[in-house]
C-alpha cells in the first residue's frame, strides 16, 4: 500500500549481513541454522520461548506469560511479554527513524537491491522441504489447521518472496513524470516511505499475513515495529531469525510481544506515521480515533455467498461451500458466514452433500480443530438463540467435538449450519443476531424464491462489515442484477 509524491508508501522489507551471520553457537544443536527450537518437540516439559527484538537485539522481559497448547492444554510456550513500563526502548527505536525512511529513491538506493537479495535467499530457504515443513508444523502447533492448509500458507509466502527477487523491489519503487504547463515545468511522483510504522496482525495466519505486510513495509524503506497476536507470535519470531540469516539488517525491524493495552500506549507515545492493523472491528474503530486516522485497516467481515437460479455442478459447489465455511475451522477473514440459496437448489443434494463433507472433518487430521477466540459454550449459546427464531432449524453439527482435550478457554465445535428463513432474518429483532460473526466452524443458510432477490440484496445492504463475497451463477442477467448493487 502506498501513496505518491507528498504522501508515503507503506511496503515491506530490510536487510543485514549474509547467510549465517545472525545465529549463535547455542542454536547449532538444531537442524536449521536459524531456528532456536524444533516444532515437534515443543511441550510442557520442553517449552518453546518467544523473545522480543528491539534496536537489533533479542531481549526477554520481566514478565513471561505461558501459552496453553490448543490441542491438549499443556503449558508449551513461554512468551516475553513487554509491559507498559518497558516500552521506552521501542519508542526510542521508532523515533530514530526519520520520516524519509531508511531508504528512498534519493537515499541509499542500493538497499532496494539488498532487499531483492534478501527475498531471493528467503524464498530459496522456504522452498527447501526441511524449512517448509518446519514452518508448516510450527503453524499447526499454535493455530491448528490441516497440514495442507498450513503448508499452503508457507507456499503463498514463498511465492510472494519469489515475486520480489532481483530487481523487483527496485521496480516496485518506480516513479512517474507528467509534463507541465510551460517550458521547465514537470510534475514528478516518487514512491516514498512513511518512515516509522507499526504492523499489528491476528492469529489465524501466523506467517502469511505478517510476513507479507512486513516485507511490503521494508521494501519501501519504512522502519516497522511488528506485533503479532501472542498466541502465534512464535512463528514470526522464527521467521525474523530466518530473515536475519538471509541478510536482513537486525536493526531494520523491531518485534514486540505485549497485550493490547501496552501496544496502544506504545503507539500513542511513539506516534508512528502509519499503522497497519488486521483484526477485529472493535479494535480497528478505537485505533482510528486514537491515531487520528493514521491507520490502514482490514477488520472483520460477515461474508456472504449467493447461489443463483441456474443449478450446475452440485458436487463442486458443495465442496467449495464446505471449504469456504469450515477450512481452518472457519477462522478465516474470508470464511463463508451466510449462504443465500435459490429455491432451485433445494431440490438438489446440495445440503446433504455439504453435511457429508462436514462430517468427514475430524480432529485427528485437524480438518476441524480448536477455535481460538470463541469458547464452545459461547458458540452453542449463539446457536440456541438462532434456533428460537421462528422457522429456524439445525441442518448439521451443533455439538461439541468428541474425545478431545482442547482446553476450555478455546472452542471445540463440530462444523455447524443453521437454517434461518429469509423473512425472519430481515426482521429488526433478528437481523443483528443472525449477522453476528462467529469466527469458527459456523454458518447461516437461508433460501430465497425467484421474486425475492430484492430481499437478499436488502439483507446485504444492511451489513456493515464487508470483506469477501461470492455470487455463483453463469446467468449474465442474474450476475448483473446481483453485482451492480
Amino acid at each position: 500500500m502506498y501513496r505518491v509524491v507528498a504522501s508515503r508508501a507503506f511496503r515491506a522489507g530490510a536487510p543485514q549481513k549474509a547467510f549465517g551471520c545472525w545465529f549463535n553457537l547455542s542454536r547449532s544443536a538444531h537442524t536449521l541454522p536459524f531456528a532456536t527450537l524444533e516444532a515437534d518437540e515443543i511441550s510442557g516439559s520442553k517449552p518453546g520461548e518467544v523473545y522480543n527484538l528491539v534496536q537489533g537485539k533479542w531481549t526477554g522481559s520481566s514478565n513471561w506469560s505461558t501459552l496453553l497448547d490448543p490441542l491438549n492444554g499443556e503449558q508449551f510456550i513461554r512468551i516475553a511479554e513487554v509491559g507498559e513500563k518497558e516500552i521506552q526502548p521501542y519508542v526510542e527505536s521508532l523515533s530514530k527513524c526519520p520520516k524519509h525512511g531508511l531508504h528512498n529513491p534519493f537515499k541509499s538506493p542500493e538497499r532496494y537491491l539488498l532487499y531483492g537479495d534478501i527475498s531471493t535467499k528467503a524464498a530459496h530457504m522456504l522452498s527447501l522441504p526441511k524449512v517448509s515443513n518446519f514452518f508448516t508444523r510450527l503453524i499447526q502447533r499454535v493455530s491448528p489447521k490441516s497440514y495442507q492448509q498450513a503448508l499452503s500458507e508457507v507456499q503463498v509466502t514463498q511465492k510472494f518472496l519469489e515475486n520480489f527477487c532481483g530487481d523487483q523491489v527496485r521496480f516496485l519503487a518506480r516513479s512517474f513524470a507528467v509534463p507541465g504547463n510551460h517550458l521547465g515545468q514537470q510534475s514528478h511522483g516518487y514512491r516514498w516511505p512513511y518512515g516509522p510504522v507499526a504492523i499489528i496482525t491476528p492469529f489465524n495466519f501466523p506467517l502469511e499475513i505478517p510476513l507479507l505486510q512486513l516485507m511490503g513495509a521494508l521494501y519501501m524503506g519504512n522502519k516497522p515495529i511488528l506485533k503479532v497476536d501472542s498466541k502465534v507470535s512464535i512463528v514470526m519470531e522464527q521467521m525474523i531469525r530466518l530473515l536475519h540469516y538471509c541478510g536482513l539488517p537486525v536493526e531494520d525491524v523491531d518485534f514486540i510481544n505485549s497485550d493490547g493495552k501496552t501496544m496502544n500506549k506504545l503507539l500513542m507515545e511513539a506516534n508512528p506515521r502509519m499503522t497497519l492493523f488486521t483484526g477485529s472491528s472493535r479494535v480497528a474503530e478505537k485505533l482510528a480515533v486514537d491515531l487520528k486516522g493514521r491507520v490502514k485497516l482490514e477488520d472483520a467481515g460477515f461474508d456472504w455467498k449467493i447461489l443463483g437460479p441456474d443449478v450446475n455442478e452440485v458436487d463442486y459447489v458443495s465442496w467449495v461451500c464446505d471449504q469456504d465455511a469450515y477450512a481452518c475451522s472457519g477462522q478465516k477473514c474470508s470464511a463463508q458466514s451466510v449462504l443465500f440459496m435459490h429455491e432451485n437448489w433445494s431440490s438438489t443434494s446440495l445440503l446433504s452433500k455439504m453435511k457429508d463433507l462436514a462430517d468427514r472433518r475430524k480432529l485427528e487430521d485437524l480438518t476441524v480443530g480448536p477455535v481460538l477466540t470463541f469458547t464452545t459454550e459461547a458458540m452453542l449459546e449463539h446457536m440456541n438463540k438462532l434456533l428460537k427464531v421462528p422457522g429456524s432449524k439445525l441442518l448439521f453439527g451443533g455439538e461439541e467435538l468428541k474425545n478431545h482435550s482442547i482446553p476450555s478457554i478455546y472452542g471445540a465445535l463440530k462444523p455447524t449450519a443453521v437454517f434461518v428463513p429469509l423473512e425472519e432474518i430481515l426482521k429488526d429483532g433478528n437481523y443483528e443476531l443472525v449477522t453476528r460473526e462467529i469466527f469458527g466452524p459456523f454458518q447461516i443458510v437461508t433460501e430465497y424464491k425467484q421474486d425475492q432477490l430484492p430481499l437478499v440484496l436488502n439483507a446485504l445492504e444492511r451489513m456493515h462489515a464487508h470483506l469477501t463475497a461470492a455470487v455463483v451463477s453463469n446467468d449474465p442477467l442474474f450476475l448483473q442484477a446481483s453485482l451492480k448493487k
